[in-house]
């Protein structure tokens, strides 16, 4: 039975206006997704390997800050460590942005951030894998942040019954962006010497070019979206814009969430088997080209079928979570993960075909499984504190994802074999998904206080 709780005065708006919401809302996967496909998944992991090969040892070592890495687990790291920044950042961004109703321009400020560290990725080149290092650190923190205010928004600008609905589409703009600039990389990757450029020039182009589209498209949720008032007490409570008072907030969060045992119980299954989600996601293109030997050409393509079947498994997942819950199809969604992780591991050198054939898979459940996720969430989240909550998420969906990445660079570091490294990831899945079934998530939507749909 669907629970009879109105929406408070804060998320109310005419159907006109929550659509108008909704598009603009959209379009920030449409212009930061570019970064998580051209960048993240596809250029910089082989890149900046390389670059950190050229300035390594005799033994294949580099040294930041003293610190004898492998040159083929610096990306690895990089991505871990990106990630600690963004834990100390989001819960306090977050804090504030619910402490004064003001999302929009911390949402800008942070969009605009991770842009320009992606767009100076232009000048890495020769052995500057510092630089690329700590480019790749602050665009990444910065898109944690960015998404944490933006998934805020998903609670206040549609009803519980639309949410699977809105977030699948989200992600569907997103990965028709990212196929629509992965194929204009792929023209200028593959021609490069006809445009009269090197390899590395054509790779620097398309990592800076991302980070212009990310801030373009930017300017248009930026447009639409609106803050809203705070509840009347929150200030008061909450103290003022401080730093310091940004950390007892943060405490006072924490203690918050305490008292929702059932949202803390998803979170926790959701930071397990997405960390395994988003380590796949980061390092398929080292796998791709480190091990199984494939070209620059055909992790591109394969990311691109990634792209376009995505935006197909995103919009058919949501289909099917009206029909039996989101929580069931994202179980779903977990097996396939596991089958994909064991296929990759037995997956031959040199044979295009089957990569091929894994990246569909990899298409039809990806946005699926986190477009339902996110929308699941935000029936779980208490009202008024959207973006303190979706500060948590985030911290499960990329910043807590330090933990995949370690173990995919320390396993690589210490047996010098992906296989081993893409292999170790399934635990990730499987104890996900048995947390992830154990969680009764109409009672924890009941007890946050939030309408229930018919099905979830």
């Amino acid at each position: 039975m669907t629970a009879e709780t109105t929406e408070p005065e804060e998320y109310a708006t005419g159907p006109a206006e929550r659509r108008r919401e909704q598009r603009g809302w959209y379009f920030y996967d449409f212009a930061c997704s570019v970064y998580s496909t051209s960048v993240l998944t596809v250029f910089l992991g082989p890149y900046l390997t390389s670059v950190a090969r050229a300035a390594a040892n005799p033994e294949g070592f580099v040294h930041p800050l003293g610190i004898p890495v492998r040159a083929g687990s610096l990306f690895a790291y990089a991505v871990s460590a990106s990630i600690v920044v963004a834990v100390v950042a989001m819960p306090l961004v977050g804090a504030a942005a619910d402490r004064t109703g003001r999302k929009k321009p911390l949402l800008a400020a942070s969009a605009y951030l991770g842009a320009a560290a992606t767009a100076g990725m232009f000048f890495l080149d020769g052995d500057r894998y510092l630089l690329g290092a700590f480019l790749l650190i602050v665009a990444n923190a910065s898109l944690s942040v960015s998404m944490a205010l933006y998934n805020a928004y998903l609670p206040q600008i549609s009803e519980p019954e639309e949410r699977d609905a809105v977030s699948s589409r989200g992600w569907a703009f997103g990965y028709t962006s990212g196929a629509l600039v992965l194929v204009l990389n792929l023209v200028l990757y593959s021609g490069h010497d006809s445009f009269g450029l090197t390899e590395g020039e054509a790779v620097r182009i398309c990592l800076a070019s991302a980070g212009v589209w990310w801030g373009a498209f930017t300017l248009v949720p930026l447009r639409r979206l609106r803050d809203r008032r705070i509840p009347p007490g929150t200030r008061e409570r909450a103290g003022e814009g401080s730093v310091g008072s940004g950390w007892r907030q943060l405490r006072a969060t924490l203690k918050d969430m305490r008292r929702h045992p059932l949202t803390l119980s998803f979170l926790l299954a959701y930071l397990i088997y997405n960390d395994g989600v988003q380590t796949v996601i980061s390092q398929a293109s080292l796998y791709g080209s480190e091990e199984l030997g494939l070209d620059q050409t055909t992790l591109i393509t394969a990311v691109l079928l990634v792209q376009v079947l995505a935006v197909a498994g995103a919009l058919g997942m949501g289909r099917l979570a009206r029909s039996y819950g989101a929580k069931r199809t994202i179980l779903a969604s977990l097996a396939v993960w596991a089958l994909i992780l064991a296929a990759a591991y037995v997956l031959p050198a040199d044979a295009p075909v089957f990569f091929y054939s894994l990246a569909a898979a990899i298409g039809l459940v990806l946005g699926g499984s986190q477009a339902l996720s996110r929308s699941l969430f935000s029936h779980l989240v208490p009202r008024g504190k959207e973006a303190e909550y979706f500060s948590a998420y985030e911290m499960s969906d990329r910043g807590l994802s330090w933990l995949g990445p370690l173990v995919f660079g320390l396993a690589y570091q210490l047996t010098g074999s992906y296989r081993d490294a893409i292999i170790s990831l399934l635990i990730f899945f499987g104890v996900g998904f048995v947390l992830l079934a154990r969680v009764p998530v109409r009672r924890a939507a009941e007890a946050a206080g939030n309408a229930v749909p018919e099905r979830i």
